[in-house]
């Protein structure tokens, strides 16, 4: 495929895009990937990178090599993917202490578009693959369910950290950083990456090489052999995943760290009227219909010619 600056430009934008997903707890960069159009390159791209590719460096040249990597697109998007992370990461964390209303009420419309989006890909339902949506659901459903573990900063567990929640970050529907709150590592890497930490974000980032290329393997399988259910079991997977980011909450339990400070270990969704709190319902629909015109607007761009 003959690409041009222009198109790698583009590319980045939506590794900035996944980035930013990725750094919120809630939402998927996979979800963005396949709504703008890439993500099967992307994990074939990932699979791709085996014993042979490493061969070839050495029997066929660097060339070759780079050719068979896909090495332009995977450097233009990590590229995109990292500056937005990093830089994320810090705002997201200051938007969900001080506006978490106004900021999961615009993921809520994202996500709620995403379901359409990537449920239009199936192309023939049956039992098999109704089945495999509700399943789906459930799964993300209960995962959203879960309560947050106590902070952890071992190393051997960072490395484990890093390798599961790579895997979620690249499942549409199921949000990594969410699963880092489940492991209690979020705080650790988040504190990490705002005190430049690099031992530590070496060691996560060891640990979410390993998970990439391991599972990149099995979801390509998984598109070439049953692509219409994986979609199904991925759409499920986005849809319930709408309970984690409803942006109107009930915390039943707080976890009380070694510094007084307060946080939100286990919550439940709320009507926006039994709120505890201003709802900000006006502001939160209108960042919704933002957030649902985002996914039209990458959809959009996808579908162009890369």
């Amino acid at each position: 495929m003959q690409r041009h600056l222009k198109d790698y430009l583009i590319i980045s934008l939506k590794g900035l895009a996944m980035g930013a997903a990725d750094a919120v707890p809630g939402v998927s960069g996979g979800t963005i990937a396949f709504i703008s159009g890439i993500y099967e390159e992307l994990i074939n791209s990932i699979s791709n990178i085996n014993v042979d590719l490493i061969k070839s460096l050495f029997t066929k040249g660097i060339k070759p090599f780079w050719q068979q990597l896909n090495g332009n697109f995977l450097i233009a998007l990590l590229a995109g993917i990292m500056v937005s992370f990093v830089s994320v990461m810090r705002l997201a964390k200051y938007l969900l202490e001080n506006h978490p209303v106004l900021i999961w009420s615009f993921f809520f419309g994202l996500i709620v578009a995403s379901i359409f989006f990537v449920g239009k890909q199936i192309q023939k339902w049956n039992l098999a693959v109704i089945i495999s949506l509700i399943v789906g659901a459930f799964i993300a459903f209960y995962i959203t369910t879960l309560p947050a573990s106590s902070n952890n900063e071992n190393p051997w567990f960072l490395f484990i950290a890093g390798a599961i929640a790579i895997c979620a970050m690249i499942l549409p529907g199921i949000s990594g950083a969410f699963i880092l709150i489940i492991l209690g590592a979020y705080k650790a890497l988040s504190d990490a990456f705002h005190d430049f930490d690099i031992k530590k974000i070496l060691i996560f980032a060891t640990g979410a090489l390993v998970g990439l290329l391991s599972f990149s393997h099995l979801l390509k399988w998984l598109f070439k052999h049953y692509h219409n259910i994986t979609l199904a079991v991925l759409t499920g997977f986005i849809f319930g995943s709408l309970n984690k980011v409803w942006p109107w909450k009930k915390t039943l339990t707080w976890h009380t760290n070694s510094e007084g400070i307060k946080s939100a270990v286990l919550q439940e969704s709320v009507s926006p009227f039994s709120f505890d709190g201003n709802n900000q319902l006006l502001f939160a629909i209108i960042l919704m219909i933002l957030g649902f015109l985002t996914i039209f607007i990458l959809e959009k761009v996808g579908n162009k010619k890369q």
